[in-house]
């Protein structure tokens, strides 16, 4: 995974692991790749001391590049998702570090995310090895849960409400397409199907943070967690349909392809199904128009009251290759 033209490790690696112990993290969360990870969010060389600690905002790449400039370890490119789970993200639900502290509402996935030391936890690093580091640690570790806290209120102040048709409420993440998620429930629903029922709503952050699974299972929709699930799915008991909407910022619309997914992915449904693009503006849709799919819907967030229909006999309901029975 890493390689070293030199021994591996140092004092420096093996403070940093003795301190994640200290912080209590689990055995995974305390090796080689989280010490090298908080040195680097540390902004600490081999001979660096613990009172030189910084708290710069570095993404998972300048973490990997960091540690090889200064440490000598060069891990791979796939090696990201290793330094992003076995170590940043338990940092930051241990409270150890702050993720987006410059734009608390960038999208989790986006690939600008940065990370940085929490300021009590940045105090906590510069006393390692003095004096004042067993009490000091001893305070930090019990006020931890008050950090937490009051991380968490602060994630929920920059997150999305969403009211459902039936008046539930659920909060998604911010940024990315989730916003246009929040629109199509909305916006769109109550026009375009009045009374339905919002089945599921993607979100970058918990993929089922909406689920009506008794309702799919009346529908006999069996979905597995893997599957590739369009962002918003609503009900229309009145019409026996369920719109299969894609909510589209940078990527994924209702293509030829998507479509036969979906239509293959819900091959048992006993609804029809209705097959829905949602675009934030006409210039945003431009971009994408020799792709949409024949026999699909495309709305527009900033002109809500429009649908715009790709074709077809029909205008906004499922056509024969879409009806219950008709197979995949």
């Amino acid at each position: 995974m890493a390689e070293k033209t030199q021994a591996r490790g140092g004092s420096r690696l093996r403070e940093a692991m003795e301190i994640l112990e200290a912080l209590e993290f689990p055995v995974r969360q305390r090796n080689e790749v989280a010490g090298y990870t908080l040195l680097a969010l540390a902004g600490l060389g081999p001979r660096s001391k613990w009172s030189q600690t910084e708290s710069p905002l570095m993404g998972i790449t300048p973490i990997i590049g960091f540690i090889a400039g200064k440490h000598n370890v060069r891990y791979a490119p796939n090696t990201r998702e290793t330094v992003r789970d076995e170590a940043v993200k338990h940092f930051v639900e241990y409270g150890l570090l702050l993720r987006n502290p410059d734009q608390p509402d960038r999208p989790v996935n986006s690939g600008k995310t940065v990370y940085q030391i929490e300021p009590s936890a940045l105090v906590l690093l510069r006393a390692y090895g003095t004096k004042d580091w067993p009490l000091l640690l001893t305070e930090y570790l019990k006020g931890r849960a008050g950090i937490l806290k009051e991380l968490q209120r602060g994630r929920s102040l920059v997150r999305i409400p969403v009211t459902l048709p039936g008046g539930e409420k659920v909060e998604i993440s911010p940024g990315g397409q989730n916003p246009l998620i929040r629109n199509i429930v909305h916006e769109f629903c109550p026009r375009f199907a009045p009374g339905g029922e919002v089945l599921y709503l993607g979100d970058a952050e918990n993929k089922f943070a909406h689920l009506g699974t008794a309702r799919l299972k009346e529908l006999s929709v069996r979905l597995a967690a893997a599957a590739k699930i369009p962002d918003v799915m609503v009900y229309d008991q009145r019409r026996n349909w369920l719109l299969l909407i894609e909510a589209v910022t940078s990527a994924g619309p209702v293509d030829g392809k998507r479509r036969k997914e979906l239509k293959g992915l819900f091959a048992g449904c006993t609804a029809g199904l209705v097959f829905v693009t949602c675009f934030e503006t006409r210039k945003a849709m431009q971009g994408f128009l020799s792709q949409i799919a024949w026999e699909s819907e495309v709305c527009i967030a900033d002109d809500p009251e429009h649908l715009i229909h790709f074709n077809g006999e029909r205008y906004l309901g499922p056509y024969p290759d879409a009806l219950p029975g008709a197979g995949a």
